[in-house]
């Protein structure tokens, strides 16, 4: 396997999933985790290193501080909530980050360009791209455009979830036996829920109806 890749590992179910198939598509050399201080970041960073680890690669947690400042709303803001009844556009911009999957990117083209990286791997897909742009074809289609210019290397933009659901991408999982325990799909703290996930964000309400529509239903008891 000659092409070689970089991944945007957040811990929770796209990322872990994109680094499972990624594997057979190239060699994944290194896993970025970024701390912008959101509410499930230490959750985060541990989840994301023990799937690291899992698949043996190396992992690195990049500090933004500017990113939590200019960032205010529930996914940083402890005060805010993260509750909605309805998974719309009102529910997306309460956890909207600004232009956080193009900083991330390019942060991890840097790490591509410098280290010669061919593929910048990113767990985006087709159900959240509905109301999150930065998950769209189109979106990743215009910033790997940007890197034939920014870089030397021209890494590659791999999305193996692009065109999924969220209930395939958890068939997809068990297909690929990765490993769901280590998973951190909650966009709050450990110490803020019952069990491992709230079940009442956003990300959490994805996870249970993806599951619920999925091959293995009895996933439930392992989140909530």
């Amino acid at each position: 396997m000659n092409k070689t890749g970089i991944i945007l590992l957040s811990g929770g179910l796209d990322s872990l999933v994109s680094l499972a198939v990624a594997r057979d598509f190239c060699d994944v050399k290194l896993a970025l985790t970024f701390d912008y201080s959101q509410r499930a970041l230490k959750d985060e960073i541990q989840a994301a290193s023990e799937i690291a680890a899992f698949y043996k690669i190396e992992h690195k947690v990049i500090k933004l501080p500017f990113l939590s400042e200019i960032t205010n709303n529930a996914l940083v803001n402890k005060n805010a909530s993260l509750e909605f009844e309805k998974l719309d556009e009102n529910s997306a911009k309460a956890v909207w980050v600004p232009n956080r999957n193009g900083l991330f990117l390019n942060i991890a083209a840097s790490f591509a360009d410098s280290l010669g990286f061919d593929y910048i791997i990113i767990g985006t897909n087709k159900e959240e791209a509905n109301t999150f742009p930065d998950n769209s074809k189109e979106f990743l289609n215009q910033a790997e455009s940007f890197f034939k210019f920014s870089t030397m290397a021209q890494p590659k933009i791999f999305a193996p979830l692009k065109d999924l659901e969220k209930y395939e991408i958890i068939n997809l999982a068990v297909e690929k036996s990765a490993p769901l325990k280590f998973l951190k799909s909650c966009y709050n703290s450990k110490e803020s829920c019952a069990k491992s996930h709230c079940g009442k964000c956003e990300s959490c309400k994805r996870l249970k109806a993806a599951i619920l529509k999925s091959v293995n239903k009895d996933l439930l008891k392992l989140f909530f």
